[in-house]
Formats: structure tokens, C-alpha cells, sequence
């Protein structure tokens, strides 16, 4: 398939900058096959069937963003993409000359950074003192917003842009479908019988990044940590008995369960994964995905295609656009039913 078959345009004044005013009150539009309903995300509950199971990823987003200088002077800004251990990470380094192996770099003001070399796209960093890099990183960084969102964090992101079920940190952007969640309406899902199961996925940077190969088959996806516990099988594998459906709450729930099913049947346990999904993907697990709106030309909107079907999928876009829904991080939902595979 061709990259460009993934395309479609967006005016800029729909990207949503801010959050709404309160979790929950954004619009969503509902996806079953050609159908499309025009509805809010507060009527999620009416969507909901007893014996239904909503995957959640429970991944805390990192202040990640650091700025600081080299040693040898030059301005420096470090995203972190993972931390690999207490004192070592892997992150992307901006800086006007690309740092040598064994160079310095202070974060913060005081925080020594050696450079240890390259690893791939990213950087290899060692944090030089005696308290952790994720305690250093908690303490002297900024939240990464996407960079679409123009303006720089501010103290309304650091609470919006985390899930109130956030609780592993390893993230770099937030699952975005879950942000729409509070905790009155997880108690209004549990209320109507549906099970709450947690996966988590730690989201890297890579998640930004638009398909530039002509053809998809050349793209080359980027890594992400995750986990799938026994807990959330057993809760699946419970719902499928009594005719419920595993409902993925955003492409990071999806793609954690999916890689967990790459054996065939749904597994417990953690690993990487590049899992790239695009129409002709036969799903294994999933039935129904709560989802943002996504960025043109990317692995996500091939991912949706894949779920809903191209052409309908592209078509609720076209309506999404017209009827002026925010998209992106901060924007409205879609909750899509899912088509039969090759559709």
C-alpha cells in the first residue's frame, strides 16, 4: 500500500492546543462500519454492554524534556526516550554539533551527563550522580508535550496530559484516548457491568513520526516496552466466555494486547514491540477501539483503517473534519466498531 493513500487535510485551527474544561467533556464519534453517530464521550455508558472488558494502559508519561549545556558551551535540550537503568538512559540530544562519545553535558543547571555514544537514532546518557536518573529526571524536567501543541507545559498539562490511572512511569506521550476518563465515569462503566483491565505501554517518541517511505512495507517501526498481566488475560478470556467485548481504550491497549497474541492465543507477560498494523492485519483480540483522532500519513491512522475499514474510516475523517471535532492529544474521541477482517 502506498503511504499517500493515508493522507487527507486538516486545518490547522482544529488541532487542539488545550484540554476541555473537565475530563469527559469532550465530543466522540461513533464508527460502525458506514454508520456514523454524532455523539459525547458521556454517553460512553450507553455504548457499554454487561460482560464487556476496557483495556486501559496505565503508563505515567516522564518529564522527559531537560535543557542545559555542554560542557565545552553550546546549548543542549535532552528528551529522554527510556530509562534503562538507575543512572543510564537512551534519549534524543538537540545541540547545534552533535556531542562526541565521553563528552559532558549539564542538565539543570548542576546535573553532570556523560555521552556515552550513539545507539541508533537516540543517545546513550549516563546521569553521574549518586541519586537516580528517574528521581533527577522527576525533578528538574518538563512534561514533553507532542509537538504539535505550540505552547510550552504548563502546571494545567502536568495534570491533564497524565490518565487518572496512570501508574508505571516509562512514557515520553500520554495514551490520549484515556485522558478522557475521570473517575465517575470508570465507576459509571463498572455500574453497567463492564469489567476495567489495565496493560501497560510505555508510548515513545517514534509515536510522532509520519510514514516517509513511498510504500508502507519499507517503513521501519519504531520500539516500545510493554506488559500484559495475568490479571487482564483472565478478565478477557472471562468477557469472550459470556459474549462480552474487549474494548481497547486507545492504539497503545491495542497494540500491547496484540502483541501479546502474536503466538496466536492472548499471553500474559512483558516484552518489546515494533508491532506495525495497516489494513490487511487480521486482528486477534480486540473488538472495539476508543480512540483520538490521528495525525495524517501516520502508523496510528493506518492502524485505525486497518480496525474500521479503509474506506470508512477515512470517510468518518472527511466528517470529522467538516463538523469541526479537535483532534489529536487533546482533542475529541472515536469509538469504532470493528470490521471483519479484509474489509
Amino acid at each position: 500500500m502506498r503511504t499517500d493513500e493515508f493522507d487527507f487535510h486538516l486545518p490547522e485551527h482544529l488541532i487542539a492546543q488545550h484540554p476541555p474544561e473537565r475530563r469527559g467533556a469532550s465530543r466522540m464519534l461513533h464508527v460502525h462500519g458506514r454508520t456514523l453517530a454524532d455523539r459525547r464521550f458521556a454517553d460512553l455508558p450507553g455504548l457499554i454492554r454487561e460482560h464487556d472488558v476496557l483495556v486501559l494502559n496505565d503508563t505515567r508519561v516522564l518529564k522527559a524534556r531537560l535543557f542545559g549545556e555542554k560542557e565545552s558551551g553550546g546549548k543542549v535540550e535532552v528528551l529522554v526516550e527510556r530509562i534503562l537503568d538507575d543512572h543510564e538512559v537512551l534519549a534524543q540530544v538537540r545541540v547545534s554539533k552533535p556531542p562526541r562519545p565521553d563528552s559532558r553535558i549539564i542538565l539543570a543547571g548542576h546535573v553532570p551527563v556523560t555521552v556515552l555514544g550513539r545507539d541508533g537514532e537516540f543517545y546513550r546518557l549516563r546521569f553521574d550522580s549518586a541519586e537516580s536518573a528517574a528521581d533527577l529526571i522527576e525533578r528538574y524536567g518538563q512534561l514533553p508535550l507532542p509537538p504539535y501543541i505550540t505552547h510550552a507545559a504548563t502546571t494545567e498539562d502536568e495534570e491533564r496530559y497524565q490518565t487518572v490511572f496512570a501508574r508505571q512511569p516509562g512514557a515520553v506521550a500520554a495514551p490520549t484516548a484515556g485522558l478522557h476518563f475521570d473517575e465517575a465515569m470508570l465507576a459509571a462503566l463498572r455500574s453497567k457491568g463492564a469489567q476495567i483491565a489495565h496493560v501497560t505501554l510505555h508510548v515513545g517518541a517514534g509515536t510522532f513520526k509520519p510514514v516517509r517511505t513511498e510504500h508502507l512495507h519499507e517503513h521501519a517501526m519504531h520500539s516500545e516496552r510493554y506488559a500484559v498481566p495475568e490479571e487482564t488475560v483472565a478478565a478477557i478470556r472471562a468477557a469472550k466466555a459470556a459474549g462480552g467485548r474487549v474494548i481497547a481504550v486507545g492504539t497503545t491497549s491495542l497494540r500491547a494486547l496484540e502483541s501479546a497474541a502474536m503466538g496466536g492465543a492472548l499471553a500474559a507477560g512483558n516484552g518489546e514491540t515494533n508491532i506495525f498494523i495497516f489494513p490487511g492485519y487480521r486482528f486477534k483480540v480486540v473488538d472495539v477501539l476508543l480512540t483520538n483522532f490521528h495525525l495524517p500519513r501516520s502508523t496510528l491512522l493506518m492502524l485505525v483503517c486497518a480496525f474500521g475499514g479503509m474506506q470508512e474510516m477515512l470517510a468518518a475523517y472527511r466528517h470529522a473534519v467538516e463538523q469541526e471535532y479537535r483532534f489529536f492529544s487533546y482533542g475529541d474521541a472515536m469509538l469504532i466498531e470493528r470490521q471483519p477482517d479484509g474489509i
